[in-house]
């Protein structure tokens, strides 16, 4: 006799529970968005009855927006430890990079969910948005920038804008990752998914940020003059 499938979720474990429907939530809310999501397979793929869940999270608005914090928070304590280490600034940022390249590969419905946030932001505003950017953007940022300015007067770092060049050292390696599908067609045969692939795109990704950005040795030279 087939026996129903058991359920996670009890109030009993509330760490435990909290944390598979929020997994569950991130990769439903990455797939669909925040409108096309349900309620239904979240409860489902989280192994929770929906009842439970609205214990949790107390409508659909409410988990979305725990699930973005789930995912900045995560990426912030990643990259953070890198910009706490006594490193140079071309090592902090490269780390920096790394260590945000590392997270998304590990974590695919990173850069779909924080596109359709920024997607639905731009068309109908977020109630998320500002909370995410104070809460973890910004410290992450302005520490960055430190970087960066502590990179230019030591001869290190070409003169730049940082907020003209910070973005794109997140959005290579967010593309590199969206646009899986586009590039499978243009490469057909090659499974950009690979292991072997994604640690070559690594090292390719810092080799261009370190060209983009970083002096030659005889540029140090002159601006130490």
């Amino acid at each position: 006799m087939a026996t129903k499938p058991k359920l996670l979720g009890t109030r009993g474990q509330p760490e435990l529970t909290r944390a598979a429907i929020l997994n569950a939530a991130i990769v439903e809310f990455a797939r669909e968005g925040e409108a096309g999501a349900r309620t239904d397979e979240i409860a489902r793929a989280a192994k929770v009855n929906k009842a439970l869940l609205y214990y949790y999270f107390r409508d659909k608005e409410t988990l979305y927006g725990a699930a973005l914090e789930a995912v900045f928070a995560g990426l912030t304590e990643k990259v953070s430890e890198v910009l706490s280490r006594d490193l140079s600034p071309r090592e902090t940022i490269l780390g920096f990079v790394g260590a945000h390249y590392d997270y998304i590969a590990s974590h695919p419905a990173y850069p779909r969910m924080v596109q359709r946030e920024l997607m639905r932001a731009s068309r109908k505003g977020s109630p998320h948005l500002k909370r995410i950017v104070e809460t973890y953007l910004r410290p992450t940022f302005m520490r960055l920038r430190q970087v960066m300015l502590d990179g230019m007067a030591r001869g290190e770092i070409r003169k730049l804008d940082p907020f003209d060049i910070m973005p794109s050292l997140v959005a290579l390696n967010i593309f590199n990752f969206t646009s899986i599908p586009m590039m499978q067609l243009l490469a057909p045969g090659m499974d950009l998914q690979s292991p072997q692939q994604v640690v070559r795109k690594r090292a390719a990704i810092l080799d261009f940020i370190s060209a983009a950005i970083f002096t030659r040795p005889e540029q140090k030279r002159e601006a130490s003059r």
